[in-house]
């Protein structure tokens, strides 16, 4: 159910700025270049700020699991960038060997290019969550009824191959702007980022990967890797598959248990 958009501090100081701005203008009409610039600056504050993926001055974000959550002793692994035929097949088995559960941020038009593996992610007792439909670069400029557009598409796509409405949204790169998040309102979704990022579709090397997400691991976090558009070691394997036997082994020398987004949020289900 779309829940009522609630803009955070930053915005909402915004508009008080742009309101101001404008009754200035209409009593002091020769200071419109100290109000010109006022506004500049604001807008130079808002780009910036949709330029972090974690943070959360554009609207709420989630960067790390709650308290209780963390208190259980659980994270989360985020898989972005499918469904991929070559490489999905492969993360599911590993996952499934480990008796893990992720949450795979899939791409609304992959999954129309493999359904049965879309549908496969959540028959084996995975969460897919929404990466939005054209996964565009040029995301973060889109207006509100484009954004609108590209998030309902692959939130349709989804629930309808694997019956679970996402409940997570993640944009390409985590980039976005001030219009999000009135969208991913409107259509009763979550902001996700991550807590640690590995870039691992650029860098080849699994242990400086394995390293980048181990490293301070703790109750709480959430891992970030990549299915689609994964980077490939040096003999072309793909860097996930590379990384994610041993970064589970990782997680279980810490004691910790990793979970789905949703159930991180939602807590264990009751008897």
């Amino acid at each position: 159910m779309p829940q009522p958009w609630k803009p955070s501090p930053a915005i909402k100081l915004s508009f008080a700025l742009h309101g101001a701005a404008a009754l200035g203008l209409v009593a002091a009409p020769a200071a419109w270049p100290w109000a010109l610039g006022a506004l500049g600056l604001n807008h130079l504050a808002l780009t910036a700020a949709g330029l972090l993926p974690r943070s959360s001055v554009l609207g709420p974000n989630l960067t790390r699991l709650p308290p209780a959550a963390a208190g259980r002793g659980e994270i989360a692994l985020t898989i972005d960038d499918g469904p991929d035929p070559e490489v999905t097949p492969r993360v599911l088995d590993l996952l499934d060997a480990a008796g893990v559960r992720a949450s795979f941020f899939c791409i609304g038009r992959r999954a129309r290019a493999h359904p049965a593996l879309c549908r496969a992610i959540a028959a084996r007792g995975h969460r897919v969550e929404n990466h939005g439909d054209s996964h565009s670069w040029a995301f973060s400029t889109f207006g509100m009824a484009r954004m609108r557009a590209d998030i309902a598409a692959a939130q349709a796509t989804l629930a309808d191959l694997t019956g679970q409405a996402p409940r997570f949204f993640r944009p390409t790169a985590g980039l976005r702007s001030p219009l999000l998040d009135p969208v991913l309102a409107g259509l009763d979704l979550r902001l996700a980022a991550w807590t640690r990022r590995p870039y691992d579709t650029r860098d080849g090397a699994a242990h400086t990967v394995h390293e980048r997400l181990t490293r301070r691991l703790a109750a709480g976090d959430i891992l970030l890797l990549h299915d689609g558009h994964a980077g490939r070691t040096p003999e072309g394997e793909p860097l996930i598959l590379a990384v994610l036997p041993g970064l589970l082994r990782s997680i279980a020398e810490h004691g910790l248990r990793p979970v789905t987004l949703a159930t991180a949020v939602d807590g264990p289900p009751t008897a």
